[in-house]
């Protein structure tokens, strides 16, 4: 396995009296699913703010690609290679979903440390068939389920042509059918294209179906970092979050 391109080094966040990460070291490699897991209100959207230049952290560090970031803005980190999707959608919605996905290949073409600029509008066209959006491209993202409106995210996201990505709680609002098809997605980012992937996702038959790596948050601590199979045993894991299987 290759080294990670992004890792947060002992991150700690405090609000007043309440510490929502309690030094924090995850990292995601490139090839590489992995999951951040753990029940509502463990810090993992938390985390992804301190990644992504939302949220400063108290202390810790955030490392993309060989660089101390922590200080950096999200636009300046989002240049380096850093995308994601957020847990609450934030889509135009009174555009349609191609114009959606187009919009990042224009902002990324403003971007001047990039010498390969994109046309944006065939680049759109690309990631509409990659993503199978096809039949939905020219409603506007008010008309589309919010399933879809998942899948539109992740396109505009992967519009910047991003070396890490970052998603979160992707599969809510989608049918089975439609979790599937995302999780085969996800592993031909991942596998085929090389992408470092960092997943927050409550849908555990997802996460075990497509997680190389997991760790598990719980009041802001990892409690447990391993493969899918040993996550399934821990039991710290069972007693936190996933649960026993015995009714008993």
């Amino acid at each position: 396995m290759s080294a990670p391109i992004l890792s947060t080094n002992g991150v700690t966040v405090r609000f007043g009296g309440n510490v929502a990460l309690d030094d924090v070291s995850v990292a995601a490699t490139p090839g590489v699913i992995t999951g951040l897991i753990g029940p509502n209100g463990a810090g993992k959207t938390t985390c992804f703010n301190v990644i992504t230049g939302l949220l400063p952290p108290s202390s810790g560090t955030v490392m993309l690609d060989g660089l101390d970031v922590s200080n950096l803005p999200p636009h300046k980190r989002a240049r380096r290679g850093l995308a994601r999707t957020f847990q609450r959608l934030e889509l135009f919605t009174s555009l349609t979903v191609r114009d959606n996905i187009r919009v990042a290949g224009e902002i990324r073409n403003t971007w001047k440390m990039f010498g390969d600029r994109v046309h944006a509008a065939k680049e759109a066209d690309r990631i509409i068939e990659l993503v199978g959006l096809g039949a939905v491209a020219h409603k506007e993202v008010s008309e589309i389920p919010t399933g879809t409106a998942r899948v539109v995210e992740l396109g505009r996201a992967l519009m910047t042509r991003p070396k890490v990505l970052l998603l979160d709680e992707p599969a809510s609002g989608q049918t089975e059918e439609e979790t599937v098809a995302f999780g085969r997605l996800l592993v031909k980012l991942a596998k085929h294209d090389g992408m470092a992937i960092l997943l927050v996702e409550h849908d555990m038959s997802l996460v075990m179906e497509v997680c190389d790596d997991l760790h598990v948050l719980d009041f802001g601590k990892i409690i447990a970092h391993g493969t899918p199979a040993d996550i399934r045993t821990d039991q710290a894991v069972l007693d936190a979050y996933l649960g026993s299987e015995d009714p008993a």
